[in-house]
């Protein structure tokens, strides 16, 4: 399989001893009712073996609703996968940690439910580690239930197993200098995908995705103390065509930025983009 024959929304990428394994989510109807995840290999970013399942949702009575973005990231020797879930017990979405021994899988539920707050309806939750070693999952509260959506994170007990604080906002999708204006307060703003980027001089990036005049947009903030906090600042858009929830990876001595891109069902498709980390931030190559 190449690139254009794979339907993922919300490409991850995972590189290790020269293959890349990419996950996403199966985009067939919006990623509803889909029944897990799968994983696909390649040694060139361009050919790919055939999706092996990686989760079944089925099997673990948590394919109620919608099964999004995972994202698989290598913790303490063992796989772990972030992914949103719709809870049967009260109809919200959030973040799931499900662990595997392998990047194939297959994954089991890890985390004792939600890590996300369990009365807020949240989704793409990402790991970030701090200097100190201390996890923490960021992750966005959906505009469904709040209007403008905003970018949380909150501090996760060592083995990723729950949320051990309260989440912190950060900021709203309205809130960049460069976000469109409207007048109507009841329009709702769109926060998705954020994923932390540690630059090769220490600073600390995060991009994250929203719709700038209709199109969706990969975005960029710094934090200013290089570590995760309220002190950042939003810096220009990385990509604002129709291209987003992305994630940044190294593959040998190369940095990309891959993202999904169109925005339309069904035409979905893992995009590839080389990138430069110039220290205090990235740009497209």
């Amino acid at each position: 399989m190449t690139n254009n024959d794979i339907n993922i929304r919300d490409p991850f990428v995972l590189y290790e001893d020269g293959k890349h394994y990419m996950y996403g989510t199966r985009a067939e109807n919006f990623g509803r009712k889909t029944a897990g995840f799968d994983v696909y290999v390649s040694t060139d970013l361009e050919n790919w073996s055939d999706p092996i399942e990686c989760f079944n949702s089925e099997k673990h009575s948590m394919n109620y609703e919608v099964n999004w973005a995972p994202e698989v990231h290598k913790y303490k020797g063992a796989y772990y996968m972030f992914a949103t879930f719709t809870r049967e017990s009260n109809g919200l979405r959030g973040t799931f940690i499900l662990k595997a021994d392998s990047p194939l899988g297959p994954f089991v539920p890890h985390s004792n439910g939600v890590v996300t707050p369990t009365d807020w309806e949240c989704l793409d939750g990402t790991l970030y580690i701090n200097r100190e070693g201390k996890p923490y999952v960021v992750f966005c509260h959906e505009h469904t239930q709040i209007i403008d959506g905003t970018i949380c994170y909150a501090p996760l007990s060592d083995d990723l197993t729950e949320a051990i604080g309260e989440a912190t906002t950060m900021f709203k999708a309205s809130s960049p200098y460069w976000a469109d204006v409207v007048e109507d307060k009841n329009q709702h703003r769109i926060t998705d995908g954020p994923f932390m980027y540690r630059t090769k001089t220490d600073e600390l990036l995060m991009i994250w995705s929203t719709f700038i005049k209709g199109k969706y947009a990969e975005c960029l903030v710094r934090f200013n103390d290089g570590e995760l906090s309220m002190n950042f600042e939003h810096l220009a858009p990385l990509l604002a065509d129709d291209g987003g929830h992305g994630m940044i990876f190294r593959s040998g001595d190369k940095l990309y930025l891959t993202f999904h891109s169109p925005n339309q069902t069904n035409y979905e498709r893992p995009h590839f983009t080389e990138i430069v980390d110039n220290g205090n931030s990235i740009t497209i190559k």
